[in-house]
């Protein structure tokens, strides 16, 4: 294994873990969101609630399944940073064989 092709996949892999972190920002302003949309349910009128649902504004969420998305995504988070630090390391070894030989 060339030390470009460990770099190449570092990268590849820097830019999943990116990704992971975006969706989980998403994820957590979902959360937010639904916290926001259920106190205003609890401080409007009924028919207001049904209007704004009615209209897209006050949408249901599931909340149980938003959490457990971010905790999955938490979970692969760790799993990439793991294959990230094994990549850093590999690559550090490789140079330092390179530099003494």
């Amino acid at each position: 294994m060339e030390a470009v092709d460990l770099a190449v996949y570092a990268d590849a892999v820097a830019g999943e873990r990116a990704a992971l972190a975006a969706r989980a920002e998403r994820a957590r302003r979902r959360l937010a969101e639904a916290a926001i949309e259920r106190r205003a349910r609890r401080a409007l009128r009924p028919e207001d609630v049904a209007r704004l649902e009615a209209l897209g504004l006050l949408p249901r969420r599931d909340v149980p399944a938003l959490r457990a998305e971010l905790a999955a995504l938490a979970e692969s988070t760790a799993a990439v940073e793991r294959l990230q630090a094994w990549l850093e390391a590999e690559l550090c070894a490789r140079e330092r064989r390179a530099n003494v030989g």
